[in-house]
């Protein structure tokens, strides 16, 4: 077993950035999302409800389902569902692999044939072997046995037990993608210890501590806050996978607490994120002056 580290809030923070007079909106980072579906319309709502809560400069949303169109509009009108620049990509969150049309098949192999990094969520876990962009998936443990199956590893599930033994396979299956020839293949494996792998050996891991967190729609936020950083940082894949996982579990904590303690639903997460990068933000040391300023 190789060492295991755990991402710290430092680490968080060093990846955000406190925009500036500057920015503009393409400057802060756009995100797009080909998420949701008429039969799982939600998933488009949190997944874009998070990136925004994440600070993406802009968010567009492409999915396929009108149904879910209506429901992101609705929520988040600020949402732009007209196609153009894109500096990061979230696919998969609220679709089935098996109820994909004949022309989303061929839409996301664009996306994971083109220049952005993608973040490749529940079904389009399916098409990462064929990336051929950078990619993060985020398989939970079920999910994860699936992968390692299309890329011939030995499956391995719950039964494994322990961090040490999820750390190992996710390391793993994130060589075996770059052996498949994904070019920058990492392994975000969620779990109430979330791990994150990349190809080169390195694995990080983040604890959440919100039991309440394992609830639907739950993952989407995540996939919304990873899509909102990595557009912002495209370059550094790993940091913004283990980063969106602090903060989601962050963000989860928080909601929990404004409820004394109790349960939680998804929305609630992704409504927390804000506060907590603004927190983050606030915590750093030397922060310049300008971001204190009215």
């Amino acid at each position: 077993m190789g060492e295991v580290e755990q991402w710290s809030q430092a680490a968080v923070a060093a990846l955000l950035r406190m925009p500036t007079d500057a920015d503009d909106k393409y400057s802060r980072g756009v995100v797009g999302l080909r998420t949701g579906s008429d039969a799982f319309p939600g998933a488009a709502v949190l997944g874009v409800e998070a990136a925004w809560r994440t600070g993406a400069g802009m968010v567009r949303y492409l999915g396929a389902g009108t149904r879910a169109r209506e429901l992101v509009l609705q929520r988040r009108p600020e949402t732009v569902t007209a196609d153009g620049r894109v500096q990061a990509w979230v696919i998969g969150s609220g679709t089935d692999a098996a109820a994909r049309s004949t022309d989303e098949t061929p839409a996301l192999r664009r996306l994971l044939d083109g220049d952005e990094p993608v973040v490749m969520d529940a079904g389009a876990l399916d098409l990462a072997p064929h990336a051929r962009t950078p990619i993060i998936v985020t398989p939970h443990d079920r999910e994860h046995v699936a992968l390692r199956e299309r890329l011939g590893l030995a499956p391995i599930g719950r039964a494994a037990g322990g961090t040490g033994a999820r750390a190992d396979a996710a390391r793993e299956t994130a060589v075996a993608l770059r052996g498949a020839g994904v070019p920058q293949p990492v392994v975000l494996l969620k779990g109430a210890v979330t791990i994150v792998a990349d190809a080169d050996g390195a694995v990080h891991a983040v604890t959440s501590g919100v039991p309440w967190l394992a609830t639907a729609g739950t993952g989407d936020v995540l996939a919304g806050v990873l899509g909102a950083l990595l557009a912002g940082a495209p370059d550094d894949l790993a940091a913004c996978a283990a980063s969106a996982a602090w903060l989601h579990g962050r963000a989860a904590a928080a909601a929990s607490a404004a409820r004394a303690g109790g349960p939680i639903v998804a929305l609630d997460v992704a409504e927390h994120v804000a506060s907590v990068v603004g927190a983050v933000l606030a915590a750093r040391p030397g922060r310049a002056a300008h971001e204190d300023a009215p």
